[in-house]
Parts: C-alpha cells; structure tokens; sequence
C-alpha cells in the first residue's frame, strides 16, 4: 500500500510572483490543490516538510488546511532553476476508492548478461504511464534483467504489474535491450560516415580512350 503522509498547509490569499517571493523568505511554499469540482485553493506549506516528502518519493498525503482534512495527490513539482529548491507544489484532490491515472518510474533489477559479454544497456523508457487505485501506486516498477542477453528485448507487454496496476503504455514499445557494441557505434554515426563504412566505394578503371577520340 502506498505510504500517506499527513501535511500541515494554511490558505493564503496573497498571488503573484513578489508575493510567492515574500512567503519563500519565510520558509513556506505556495501551493495549490483542485479537482473534484470544487475550487482551487491556494496554500503554503513549510518548506523543509515538503522537500523531505518529495526526495523520499511520497505521492499521497493528507492535507490538513485549517482543520479541514483532504487526501490529495501531488501532482506537479516545480524547482528552482538549478533544480535544488522545491518553489511550488500542486496538489488533486482524491478519494481513498479511487482509480486514477498516473506516471511512475520504471528500476531495473539485476545484472544482464548481455552487459558481460560487452553488450550495451539501451533503455528508451524511464517510466510509464498506470492506471490504478490511489492507495495502490507503487513507488516505483521493477524490471527483471537478469536474463537479458546481447539482442535481447523487454517490452510492455512482458512486464510483470503489481497487484491492481494496469499499464497504459504501447505493449509492444521497447522498454529496455541489450544492443551489441558494434550496432550501437553504427547507430551513433552521421548519416554520410554509415553509409560510407556499410557501402565501400568501387574505384574503376578509366575507360581506354580510343584512337579516334583523341
């Protein structure tokens, strides 16, 4: 079951950028939380509370707004632009029975084979799209590479999903593959020096030049 976090925010009826700027300086974030037809709020909330759930990967909180309780979603995070300081957080409103659709990342487990024998790990997917309960998102969704050997594939299809996960991705999209070396140099080649290395040029002999043409 996912972990939920309680978080203390306060409503603020302060906007704008200067505003946002002030209550930083006070150790707060601004934040918001929507959805279920009601309106958007906006909030602040300490800062040091929300760096730590957001570095331990929490998703689900319950947020405590003037003494009012609602489990929410964290939605989106925005950071300073050395991406090091949290500077605004969304949150969703949610109910504990509901399926949502959500992006989670995807970890792989084990040492390939492939990567022995001097393959090259080519992972185009980082995370993937879920449809699942709100108390049943996984932290994150293993995948065993174990097996993998040089030309191997993984794709959506052979992932394996925990208990109430359905993936929404394309089920034939690579996941993850082991490319031999050698493919992986070709593929990394301007057009014009493949094609060069794949098609030798054939040098011919001059045509002998007749005597009448001279």
């Amino acid at each position: 079951m996912v972990q939920v976090v309680k978080v203390k925010a306060s409503s603020r009826t302060e906007h704008g950028s200067k505003a946002a700027k002030k209550l930083r300086k006070t150790g707060m974030v601004p934040c918001v939380i929507y959805g279920h037809k009601e309106s958007a709020v906006s909030l602040s909330a300490s800062h040091d509370e929300l760096m730590k759930i957001v570095k331990h990967g929490v998703r689900l909180v319950d947020l405590e707004t003037d003494g009012k309780i609602e489990k929410a979603l964290i939605r989106d995070v925005q950071w300073d632009y050395l991406g090091n300081d949290v500077i605004h957080v969304d949150f969703s409103r949610v109910s504990a029975d509901e399926k949502i659709h959500i992006t989670v990342s995807l970890e792989l487990k084990g040492t390939a084979p492939g990567l022995l024998a001097g393959g090259v790990l080519d992972m185009p997917m980082h995370s993937i799209h879920i449809e699942c309960l709100v108390i049943n998102i996984p932290d994150v969704i293993r995948i065993n590479v174990s097996e993998l050997q040089v030309g191997g594939v993984i794709h959506v299809k052979q992932l394996v999903a925990p208990e109430g996960v359905v993936f929404l991705a394309d089920e034939d999209a690579v996941v993850v593959q082991i490319v031999s070396a050698k493919a992986e140099v070709a593929s990394t080649m301007p057009p014009e020096l493949g094609a060069a290395a794949t098609e030798p040029e054939v040098i011919k002999k001059p045509k002998p030049v007749a005597d009448d043409e001279e």
